[in-house]
C-alpha cells in the first residue's frame, strides 16, 4: 500500500487521470484504495472544470450519447416522474424491465467513473437513481417503520419494547427503534435519518422510562 501522506488533490494522480487512466487503474498503479484516489479526483474536478473533458478525450472514450440515446433517457426520466418510483426488474411489463437494465448500465458506469456528463446531468433529476433495488427497498422499509412508530406514539402508547412485549407489532417496532438508538450511539445512523426521527417521534433517543405505566 502507498503509505506516503498526500495532500488532496495529489498532482501525480490528477495527471494520470488527465492522461486517460481510470480511478481503478490509478489505484492499482500507486497501491492506494480506489476510494482514496476517487476523493482526490473529486476535489481536482471541482478545481478544474476542464479536467473531465481532458480525461475523456485522452481515454479515447466514444463521443457523447446520440440524440436517440438522450431521448431514451428522457423517456425513462418522464416515466419515473409519472409513476413516482424507479422501474422494477420483476415487472410483467417488458418495457419496464428494459428500463431497469438501462439504469443498471448507467449505475455501473457511474461506479467506474465513465458515466457520460450528458447522462449524469439528466439523471440528476432522479434522486436515488444510483441505488440498487435492495437499497431502495431497505429505505422504503425504514420509512414505513418510522411511520408505524409515529402512529403508535400518536395513539397514546409508550415506547415499544424489544423484550417482554405485549404483541408481535410492539416487538417489531421495539427492535427497530432499539436498532436506531444503537446505531446513533455508534455514530452509524445517517444525519438525515436522525432528523426524520427527531421530527416524527421526538424523544426517541431516550425512550421509555424504567417500568411500565400502571394498568388502567
Amino acid at each position: 500500500m502507498d503509505s506516503k501522506l498526500r495532500r488532496a488533490p495529489d498532482a501525480e494522480w490528477v495527471l494520470m487521470y488527465r492522461l486517460g487512466l481510470s480511478r481503478k487503474r490509478i489505484a492499482e498503479l500507486v497501491g492506494a484504495e480506489p476510494a482514496t484516489v476517487g476523493y482526490h479526483l473529486v476535489i481536482a474536478r471541482r478545481r478544474d472544470p476542464e479536467l473531465e473533458a481532458a480525461h475523456v478525450a485522452a481515454a479515447g472514450t466514444k463521443a457523447g450519447p446520440s440524440p436517440a440515446e438522450l431521448a431514451r433517457m428522457e423517456v425513462i426520466i418522464a416515466w419515473i416522474k409519472a409513476e413516482g418510483r424507479l422501474p422494477r426488474d420483476r415487472s410483467e411489463d417488458k418495457k419496464e424491465r428494459s428500463m431497469v437494465r438501462w439504469l443498471s448500465d448507467r449505475r455501473r458506469e457511474a461506479a467506474e467513473e465513465t458515466l457520460d456528463p450528458g447522462y449524469r446531468d439528466g439523471l440528476a433529476q432522479v434522486p436515488g437513481w444510483q441505488k440498487n433495488r435492495r437499497e431502495l427497498e431497505d429505505e422504503e422499509r425504514w420509512r414505513c417503520r418510522l411511520a408505524q412508530l409515529a402512529a403508535h406514539r400518536e395513539a397514546g402508547n409508550d415506547w415499544p419494547r424489544h423484550k417482554d412485549c405485549d404483541s408481535e407489532r410492539e416487538h417489531t417496532l421495539g427492535v427497530w427503534i432499539h436498532t436506531q438508538r444503537y446505531k446513533h450511539r455508534r455514530g452509524d445512523l445517517a444525519p438525515d435519518k436522525v432528523s426524520l426521527l427527531d421530527e416524527a417521534v421526538p424523544g426517541w433517543q431516550t425512550g421509555r422510562t424504567r417500568g411500565r405505566p400502571p394498568d388502567r
